[in-house]
C-alpha cells in the first residue's frame, strides 16, 4: 500500500481542527434556539455586541490562516515528515502525559498574556478589546482576536504546548481539536444538560461568560481549560447559575466586586 496517497499526520493536524472548528461551532449555533439553555437573550447579539458575525468569521479565517501557516514552519523544523519516517506510535500513558503538559503550557501562557492585556491600558483599547466587542459571545466567536493577539496567545501558545509537551503530530491532531472544541464550548452561550465540559471542568460556557460581562473584566482570566492560575493569583470570581426573568439561565457572580 503506498501510503503517498494519504495526507500526511502534520497535513491533519493543520487542518482537522479547522474543520472541527467550523462543524463544532455550527452545531452550537443550530443549538442556539434553544432558549431555556441561553446565559443570554437571543437579542441582547444585536444589542450589546459591537461588531457583526461577518467580521467575526472574517476575523477567525484570518487567524487560522496565520496558525496553519506557523504550523507549518513549526513541523518542518521538529521532525521529518511521517510519510516519509513513520514513528512508533508512544503509550497510552505517554499520550495523556503530553496531554497535561500541553494543556499546562497552554494554560500558563495564555493566564498571563490575557491577564497583561487587561491591566495594560494601551494593549487593551487597541488590541483585547477586539475579542469583547462580543459581550454576548458567539460559539464562532472562540478564536475572534486582533491578529496580534491571535498570533501571541493563541498561535504561539499552542506552537509552545506542541513542542514542550514532546507530542507528535499524530497526538496533536487530537490534541488541537480537543483545545479547538473546548474554546468554543466556552464560547457558546449555552448551558445544556449533560455537558461533558461543564461537568469535568471549572473552566466552562458559565465560568467564561463572567469573564466577558463588564463586572467580570478583571476576573477570570483562565483559558482554555483549568483555573489553576485564578485561584492561586485571586483573580478567580465564583458564580451562579439563576434562571432568569422571561426564560434561560444568567451566570451571577458571588463574590463582591471591586
Amino acid at each position: 500500500m503506498d501510503l503517498q496517497q494519504y495526507p500526511s499526520d502534520e497535513l491533519l493536524a493543520i487542518f482537522v481542527p479547522i474543520v472541527v472548528y467550523w462543524v463544532y461551532s455550527g452545531m452550537y449555533m443550530m443549538l442556539g434556539s434553544l432558549d431555556q439553555y441561553r446565559l443570554h437573550p437571543r437579542e441582547d447579539e444585536e444589542k450589546k455586541n459591537l461588531v457583526p458575525k461577518r467580521e467575526v468569521i472574517k476575523g477567525v479565517l484570518l487567524q487560522q490562516l496565520v496558525q496553519s501557516a506557523v504550523a507549518c514552519l513549526v513541523f518542518m523544523y521538529t521532525g521529518e515528515n511521517s510519510q516519509t519516517s513513520p514513528m512508533r506510535q508512544p503509550s497510552l500513558l505517554t499520550v495523556s502525559g503530553q496531554f497535561l503538559i500541553g494543556m499546562f503550557v497552554m494554560d500558563t501562557w495564555q493566564y498571563f498574556w490575557h491577564r497583561y492585556m487587561h491591566i495594560n491600558k494601551f494593549l487593551y483599547r487597541h488590541i483585547h478589546s477586539w475579542h469583547h466587542r462580543l459581550v454576548v459571545p458567539y460559539s464562532f466567536g472562540s478564536q475572534y482576536n486582533h491578529p496580534i493577539e491571535g498570533f501571541l496567545l493563541d498561535t504561539i501558545g499552542a506552537a509552545l504546548s506542541f513542542a514542550i509537551s514532546g507530542m507528535s503530530p499524530r497526538t496533536s491532531i487530537y490534541f488541537f481539536s480537543f483545545s479547538v472544541i473546548k474554546g468554543i464550548d466556552d464560547h457558546c452561550g449555552l448551558w445544556l444538560p449533560g455537558n461533558v465540559f461543564h461537568l469535568l471542568f471549572w473552566n466552562n460556557t458559565a465560568y467564561h461568560d463572567v469573564h466577558h460581562q463588564l463586572y467580570g473584566t478583571k476576573y477570570n482570566f483562565s483559558q482554555p481549560f483549568f483555573i489553576t492560575w485564578d485561584k492561586i493569583l485571586g483573580t478567580h470570581m465564583p458564580y451562579t447559575l439563576v434562571k432568569r426573568d422571561g426564560g434561560g439561565l444568567e451566570a451571577r457572580p458571588i463574590k463582591e466586586r471591586s
